[in-house]
Formats: C-alpha cells, sequence, structure tokens
C-alpha cells in the first residue's frame, strides 16, 4: 500500500518497497509494466528469476544472439542511462550486462532469466506466465464478490483495516476451499470461489447455533458441499468487459441520507404550498 497521489504510487514503484519479501529461487512472474532492466537486474541480486512480457518499446530480433530454437534465443541486454529516479551508488552497484532469453510463443514474446532450454522449455515459460492470470481472478473475486472495490472508511488508518479484514476474510474462504478440495482429490483453484462464499453464508446459522457436540457433523456437510462445486475445464477462455444492463444515471449522494431528506422535504412542501 501507498499514497494515491503524487511520486511513489505507480505499480512499479511500490513493486521496489516489496523486492526484500522475496526469497533466493522465486520465480517472479509479472506482465510487461515490470520488464525494467533495473527490476530484473535487482531481482537477479537477490536471487530471484523473472519471467515477464516483452515490454513494447523493446525490439526482438531473433537472428541476433545465440540460438535455443525456433524463436528462441539467449541475448545480452546493456545497461541504459542513469534514471533521474537512482542515485549513482545504486547505479553503479547494477551490472553492465544482463544474460536475457527471449522467446516467442503463445502469441506473445517473453523475456525471462531462466536460459537454460534443457531445464525450461517454451511450452513451460507460456504455462508458467498463463498462471499469472490467477492474480487477477483474485483480484476479482476480492473486489467483486466481497464488494471491496469500493473502500468506505475516510482515515487511512481505518482504510488499512478495512483491506486487511477483507484479506484475511479471503485467505479463511480459500481455506475452506482447500480443505474442501483435498476432500474432491482436486487442485485447489478447481474450486468455485463465489459458490465456496454463498455456501459459507447459507451454513453460517448452522455452523453458529449448533450444539459443540454436532459441529464436526456441520462442518464435514459443509465441506461435501462445497467439494461438488467444482469449476468446469475452461482453456482459452475469453470473455469481454463489458457489462450487459448499463447503471442508472443517478446522482451520488455526496450529504448524509437525513440532509437530503429533509432537503425534498421541504421542495415538497413549497409545491404543496403553491398550489394550496
Amino acid at each position: 500500500m501507498g499514497p494515491y497521489a503524487g511520486k511513489q504510487t505507480g505499480e512499479a514503484a511500490l513493486l521496489w518497497t516489496l523486492l526484500e519479501a522475496f526469497n533466493p529461487g522465486d520465480v517472479m512472474i509479472a506482465d510487461r509494466l515490470f520488464t525494467s532492466y533495473f527490476m530484473i537486474a535487482r531481482m537477479q541480486q537477490l536471487g530471484v528469476d523473472v519471467v515477464m512480457r516483452q515490454h513494447q518499446s523493446r525490439h526482438t530480433d531473433f537472428r541476433r544472439g545465440r540460438r535455443l530454437g525456433t524463436r528462441d534465443h539467449v541475448v545480452q541486454w546493456v545497461r541504459p542511462v542513469r534514471p533521474t529516479w537512482m542515485d549513482e551508488a545504486t547505479y553503479a552497484g547494477m551490472p553492465a550486462t544482463l544474460t536475457m532469453r527471449e522467446a516467442r510463443t503463445g502469441g506473445w514474446t517473453l523475456v525471462t532469466t531462466l536460459v537454460d532450454a534443457k531445464s525450461v522449455s517454451k511450452k513451460e515459460l507460456v504455462e508458467l506466465y498463463h498462471s499469472r492470470w490467477h492474480v487477477e481472478l483474485d483480484f476479482r473475486s476480492i473486489k467483486e464478490d466481497m464488494k471491496m472495490d469500493k473502500l468506505r472508511c475516510m482515515s487511512a488508518q481505518m482504510v488499512r483495516k478495512e483491506v486487511a479484514v477483507h484479506l484475511l476474510a479471503y485467505n479463511l474462504i480459500r481455506m475452506v476451499a482447500a480443505h474442501a478440495a483435498h476432500l474432491a482429490r482436486v487442485q485447489p483453484r478447481r474450486m468455485s470461489f463465489k459458490a465456496t462464499l454463498q455456501t459459507l453464508t447459507n451454513f453460517f446459522h448452522k455452523l453458529r447455533d449448533c450444539p459443540r457436540r454436532k459441529l464436526h457433523e456441520i462442518h464435514s456437510k459443509l465441506l461435501q458441499a462445497i467439494a461438488k462445486l467444482l469449476l468446469p475445464f475452461r482453456p482459452n477462455r475469453c470473455e469481454p468487459r463489458a457489462i450487459k444492463r448499463r447503471p442508472k444515471p443517478h446522482r451520488l449522494l455526496t450529504k448524509p441520507r437525513h440532509v437530503e431528506r429533509a432537503r425534498l422535504e421541504k421542495r415538497q412542501q413549497r409545491i404543496l404550498a403553491a398550489f394550496a
């Protein structure tokens, strides 16, 4: 989390504040917004590999470098000039070149520090990058299914608490779904988050009011009900980012409801007095 206006508000700037959370041997999967020479160099210094889409401003020429296969090669990236936001000491500690693998697969040009084609094939690279989409689905579940698309608190401290409570609830729901997936002997991603949330909501009163001796039985029935809510296999699913029904053009309620109600009542009294 960071400031909502001014400097250091972009996603790339926020990522720099999270780098110490990575561990050696991790693999960071990111879209092309983060495909920066200095970001990748810092990741390598931390012992972290990356798999990203090629940035649109960088040209990929597969006739150059060491060829690994069809539209798959290893090239050297040269360190660019020092950006204004980076101090000279940090810039001096960056490597002069980066050994990068560029591969055209799945309709994308991917760049990665996993340069050994025998250990990681092009197919494995695109499958790894596809897994990044789970992050977008998780954000959608938190914002839409858990109604965190609009934060209602007014102070920074309360906003942090509001976000933390949503994330806590999300992780608890995912944990229940994981238990149900273990019961159904399937991967946890096969469980529907929205259906799990709805089932938990329906079982809430039974879990709260049941005697302790029957709690285990109700809990088992809950997991069995969730285990049946499997998502179908939907490879290469594509949906338009549009809504079927347009929202009504009402103005936003920017004042307390009782203030607006009093204003409408006064207006109604003036109209009635004019006809009296």
